[in-house]
Protein backbone atom coordinates (compact mmCIF):
# COMPACT_ATOMS: atom_id res chain seq x y z
CA UNK A 1 0.00 0.00 0.00
CA UNK A 2 1.45 3.36 -0.48
CA UNK A 3 1.70 4.58 3.11
CA UNK A 4 1.73 8.63 2.87
CA UNK A 5 2.56 12.17 1.66
CA UNK A 6 2.46 14.62 4.20
CA UNK A 7 1.38 17.99 3.20
CA UNK A 8 4.18 20.87 3.67
CA UNK A 9 3.40 24.15 3.95
CA UNK A 10 3.34 24.76 0.17
CA UNK A 11 0.39 22.63 0.12
CA UNK A 12 1.23 19.20 -1.08
CA UNK A 13 -0.76 16.10 -0.48
CA UNK A 14 -0.80 12.95 2.39
CA UNK A 15 -1.33 10.33 0.29
CA UNK A 16 -2.65 6.49 1.74
CA UNK A 17 -2.41 4.27 -1.48
CA UNK A 18 -4.87 1.93 -2.44
CA UNK A 19 -5.51 0.41 -5.61
CA UNK A 20 -8.93 -0.39 -5.96
CA UNK A 21 -11.58 1.56 -4.66
CA UNK A 22 -15.27 1.77 -4.20
CA UNK A 23 -18.43 3.27 -6.24
CA UNK A 24 -19.16 7.20 -5.24
CA UNK A 25 -22.16 8.77 -5.40
CA UNK A 26 -22.00 12.10 -6.34
CA UNK A 27 -19.74 14.02 -9.53
CA UNK A 28 -18.00 15.67 -6.68
CA UNK A 29 -15.24 14.00 -4.06
CA UNK A 30 -16.70 13.76 -0.58
CA UNK A 31 -15.86 12.67 2.74
CA UNK A 32 -17.65 10.33 4.17
CA UNK A 33 -17.01 10.39 7.61
CA UNK A 34 -15.28 12.99 9.40
CA UNK A 35 -15.33 10.93 13.02
CA UNK A 36 -11.71 9.25 12.92
CA UNK A 37 -13.94 6.73 14.71
CA UNK A 38 -16.37 5.90 12.16
CA UNK A 39 -16.78 2.91 10.75
CA UNK A 40 -16.20 1.74 7.02
CA UNK A 41 -18.75 2.11 4.47
CA UNK A 42 -20.07 -0.98 3.47
CA UNK A 43 -18.10 -2.60 0.39
CA UNK A 44 -20.96 -2.84 -2.84
CA UNK A 45 -19.77 -6.57 -4.05
CA UNK A 46 -18.29 -5.90 -7.86
CA UNK A 47 -16.83 -2.71 -7.10
CA UNK A 48 -13.93 -0.80 -5.61
CA UNK A 49 -13.22 -0.63 -2.09
CA UNK A 50 -13.30 2.79 0.17
CA UNK A 51 -10.21 3.91 1.73
CA UNK A 52 -9.20 6.22 5.12
CA UNK A 53 -7.12 8.74 5.62
CA UNK A 54 -6.82 10.76 8.47
CA UNK A 55 -10.11 9.43 9.99
CA UNK A 56 -11.89 9.95 6.72
CA UNK A 57 -13.37 7.65 4.44
CA UNK A 58 -13.06 8.15 0.34
CA UNK A 59 -15.52 6.35 -1.90
CA UNK A 60 -13.86 6.79 -5.29
CA UNK A 61 -15.78 6.76 -8.42
CA UNK A 62 -16.57 4.11 -10.48
CA UNK A 63 -15.92 5.36 -13.81
CA UNK A 64 -14.82 9.10 -14.97
CA UNK A 65 -17.74 9.43 -17.25
CA UNK A 66 -18.82 13.16 -17.16
CA UNK A 67 -16.86 14.07 -14.04
CA UNK A 68 -16.27 17.92 -13.41
CA UNK A 69 -14.89 19.89 -10.74
CA UNK A 70 -14.11 23.27 -9.54
CA UNK A 71 -11.56 23.90 -6.47
CA UNK A 72 -8.39 24.56 -5.43
CA UNK A 73 -5.14 22.91 -7.22
CA UNK A 74 -1.60 22.86 -5.55
CA UNK A 75 1.36 20.85 -6.38
CA UNK A 76 4.28 18.37 -4.81
CA UNK A 77 7.71 18.16 -5.87
CA UNK A 78 11.06 17.14 -4.95
CA UNK A 79 9.67 15.66 -0.91
CA UNK A 80 8.30 12.59 -3.09
CA UNK A 81 10.06 12.74 -6.36
CA UNK A 82 11.10 8.80 -6.49
CA UNK A 83 8.54 7.40 -4.18
CA UNK A 84 5.63 5.31 -5.29
CA UNK A 85 2.73 6.72 -6.04
CA UNK A 86 -0.77 4.65 -5.62
CA UNK A 87 -1.00 2.87 -8.92
CA UNK A 88 2.43 1.64 -7.82
CA UNK A 89 4.63 4.06 -9.76
CA UNK A 90 7.28 5.97 -9.12
CA UNK A 91 6.24 9.53 -8.37
CA UNK A 92 8.24 11.54 -11.43
CA UNK A 93 8.29 15.39 -9.90
CA UNK A 94 9.24 15.83 -14.21
CA UNK A 95 6.66 13.91 -15.47
CA UNK A 96 3.06 15.54 -16.49
CA UNK A 97 0.79 13.66 -13.93
CA UNK A 98 -1.35 14.33 -10.66
CA UNK A 99 -3.14 13.20 -7.57
CA UNK A 100 -7.05 13.36 -6.90
CA UNK A 101 -9.28 11.69 -3.89
CA UNK A 102 -11.49 9.45 -6.27
CA UNK A 103 -11.15 9.78 -10.09
CA UNK A 104 -9.67 5.82 -11.09
CA UNK A 105 -6.47 5.87 -11.34
CA UNK A 106 -5.18 6.10 -15.31
CA UNK A 107 -7.46 8.79 -15.50
CA UNK A 108 -6.48 11.77 -18.03
CA UNK A 109 -8.11 15.08 -16.92
CA UNK A 110 -8.16 18.46 -18.36
CA UNK A 111 -6.94 20.86 -15.87
CA UNK A 112 -8.11 24.54 -16.57
CA UNK A 113 -6.43 27.51 -14.64
CA UNK A 114 -8.93 29.47 -13.74
CA UNK A 115 -6.53 32.36 -12.91
CA UNK A 116 -4.92 32.73 -15.60
CA UNK A 117 -7.07 30.57 -18.64
CA UNK A 118 -4.22 27.90 -19.14
CA UNK A 119 -5.18 24.69 -19.67
CA UNK A 120 -3.29 21.39 -19.38
CA UNK A 121 -4.40 17.27 -19.87
CA UNK A 122 -2.56 15.29 -17.07
CA UNK A 123 -2.66 11.78 -15.79
CA UNK A 124 -4.24 10.63 -12.60
CA UNK A 125 -1.97 8.63 -10.68
CA UNK A 126 -1.63 9.40 -6.98
CA UNK A 127 -4.56 9.47 -4.30
CA UNK A 128 -4.47 13.14 -2.54
CA UNK A 129 -4.58 16.31 -1.39
CA UNK A 130 -6.15 14.88 1.75
CA UNK A 131 -6.66 19.02 2.48
CA UNK A 132 -9.99 20.42 3.15
CA UNK A 133 -11.09 22.15 -0.24
CA UNK A 134 -8.55 20.95 -2.28
CA UNK A 135 -9.65 19.08 -5.25
CA UNK A 136 -6.08 17.85 -7.71
CA UNK A 137 -2.36 18.02 -6.46
CA UNK A 138 -0.07 18.72 -9.62
CA UNK A 139 3.08 17.18 -10.28
CA UNK A 140 5.77 19.99 -10.08
CA UNK A 141 6.19 20.14 -14.11
CA UNK A 142 2.39 19.73 -14.42
CA UNK A 143 2.03 23.01 -11.86
CA UNK A 144 4.87 24.46 -13.69
CA UNK A 145 2.78 24.50 -17.13
CA UNK A 146 -0.70 26.44 -15.22
CA UNK A 147 1.50 28.42 -13.65
CA UNK A 148 0.82 27.01 -10.06
CA UNK A 149 4.30 26.71 -8.73
CA UNK A 150 4.47 30.31 -7.39
CA UNK A 151 1.15 30.94 -5.91
CA UNK A 152 1.41 27.43 -4.58
CA UNK A 153 -2.29 26.77 -4.76
CA UNK A 154 -4.82 28.30 -7.70
CA UNK A 155 -8.72 28.21 -8.80
CA UNK A 156 -9.43 25.57 -11.21
CA UNK A 157 -12.27 23.21 -13.12
CA UNK A 158 -11.00 19.72 -14.07
CA UNK A 159 -12.56 17.52 -16.59
CA UNK A 160 -12.12 13.78 -16.87
CA UNK A 161 -11.38 12.68 -20.08
CA UNK A 162 -10.68 9.18 -20.00
CA UNK A 163 -7.96 6.78 -21.08
CA UNK A 164 -6.20 7.37 -24.61
CA UNK A 165 -8.04 5.33 -26.87
CA UNK A 166 -4.94 5.20 -29.06
CA UNK A 167 -1.76 7.59 -29.47
CA UNK A 168 -2.43 10.23 -31.43
CA UNK A 169 -1.15 11.64 -35.12
CA UNK A 170 1.51 14.11 -34.97
CA UNK A 171 -0.70 17.59 -34.40
CA UNK A 172 -3.88 15.64 -34.12
CA UNK A 173 -5.55 16.02 -30.83
CA UNK A 174 -5.60 12.58 -28.16
CA UNK A 175 -9.39 10.65 -28.07
CA UNK A 176 -9.75 9.59 -25.17
CA UNK A 177 -12.80 6.40 -23.88
CA UNK A 178 -14.40 6.56 -20.53
CA UNK A 179 -12.35 4.75 -17.79
CA UNK A 180 -13.44 2.05 -15.04
CA UNK A 181 -12.67 -0.41 -12.72
CA UNK A 182 -14.92 -3.20 -13.22
CA UNK A 183 -12.36 -4.61 -15.53
CA UNK A 184 -9.42 -4.93 -16.28
CA UNK A 185 -5.66 -6.84 -15.39
CA UNK A 186 -5.80 -7.44 -11.68
CA UNK A 187 -3.11 -9.83 -9.27
CA UNK A 188 -2.37 -9.81 -6.05
CA UNK A 189 0.27 -8.54 -4.01
CA UNK A 190 0.85 -11.01 -0.84
CA UNK A 191 4.15 -9.73 0.12
CA UNK A 192 7.14 -7.66 0.02
CA UNK A 193 10.99 -8.38 0.91
CA UNK A 194 14.14 -6.85 1.03
CA UNK A 195 16.40 -9.70 0.39
CA UNK A 196 15.69 -11.46 -3.21
CA UNK A 197 16.53 -14.90 -2.14
CA UNK A 198 13.34 -14.78 0.24
CA UNK A 199 11.18 -13.62 -2.32
CA UNK A 200 12.21 -15.84 -4.74
CA UNK A 201 12.21 -18.88 -2.38
CA UNK A 202 7.98 -17.74 -1.88
CA UNK A 203 7.46 -17.42 -5.83
CA UNK A 204 8.84 -20.74 -6.09
CA UNK A 205 6.66 -21.87 -3.37
CA UNK A 206 3.32 -20.08 -4.26
CA UNK A 207 3.76 -21.28 -8.59
CA UNK A 208 2.74 -24.59 -6.83
CA UNK A 209 -0.47 -23.88 -6.12
CA UNK A 210 -0.97 -20.33 -8.01
CA UNK A 211 -1.63 -19.29 -10.89
CA UNK A 212 0.83 -16.60 -12.37
CA UNK A 213 3.48 -16.41 -9.39
CA UNK A 214 6.13 -13.60 -9.85
CA UNK A 215 8.55 -11.12 -8.25
CA UNK A 216 7.87 -7.30 -9.17
CA UNK A 217 11.09 -4.93 -7.93
CA UNK A 218 10.33 -1.79 -6.61
CA UNK A 219 13.12 1.15 -5.90
CA UNK A 220 12.11 3.44 -3.49
CA UNK A 221 14.85 5.79 -3.64
CA UNK A 222 16.42 4.23 -0.44
CA UNK A 223 16.55 0.29 -1.41
CA UNK A 224 14.74 -2.18 -3.43
CA UNK A 225 11.91 -3.82 -2.46
CA UNK A 226 10.54 -7.55 -3.95
CA UNK A 227 7.15 -7.85 -4.30
CA UNK A 228 5.73 -11.15 -4.56
CA UNK A 229 2.04 -11.28 -6.71
CA UNK A 230 -0.09 -14.11 -7.61
CA UNK A 231 -3.18 -14.84 -9.40
CA UNK A 232 -4.74 -12.53 -12.44
CA UNK A 233 -8.58 -11.76 -12.65
CA UNK A 234 -10.33 -9.60 -15.16
CA UNK A 235 -13.54 -8.74 -13.49
CA UNK A 236 -13.32 -6.78 -10.13
CA UNK A 237 -16.14 -8.74 -8.58
CA UNK A 238 -13.72 -11.41 -8.98
CA UNK A 239 -10.95 -10.03 -7.87
CA UNK A 240 -12.59 -9.07 -4.91
CA UNK A 241 -13.50 -12.85 -4.17
CA UNK A 242 -10.00 -14.18 -4.89
CA UNK A 243 -8.47 -11.42 -2.27
CA UNK A 244 -10.43 -12.82 0.25
CA UNK A 245 -9.54 -16.54 -0.58
CA UNK A 246 -5.94 -15.64 -0.63
CA UNK A 247 -6.49 -14.06 2.99
CA UNK A 248 -8.06 -17.11 4.71
CA UNK A 249 -5.09 -19.20 3.00
CA UNK A 250 -2.90 -17.92 5.48
CA UNK A 251 -1.67 -14.08 3.22
CA UNK A 252 -3.61 -11.73 5.28
CA UNK A 253 -1.93 -8.87 3.66
CA UNK A 254 -3.15 -9.31 0.06
CA UNK A 255 -4.59 -6.79 -1.90
CA UNK A 256 -5.26 -6.07 -5.77
CA UNK A 257 -3.04 -4.47 -7.54
CA UNK A 258 -4.42 -3.12 -11.11
CA UNK A 259 -1.96 -3.93 -13.91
Amino acid sequence: MRKSHRPPAGGHLLILGVILLAAFTSQACSVLSGRPSAPAPPTVPGQPKPYKVNGDWYQPLAHARGFEEEGLASWYGREFHGRRTSNGEVYDMYGVTAAHKTLPLGTYVRVHNLANDRTLDVRINDRGPFVRGRIIDLSYTAAQKLGVVGPGTAPVKIMALGAPAAPAAPGQPARYVPLDYYSGNFTFQVGAFTERTNAERLVQRLAAAYPNAHMVPYFDGRRTFYRVRVGRQTQLEAANAYEETLKQQGFPETFIVAE
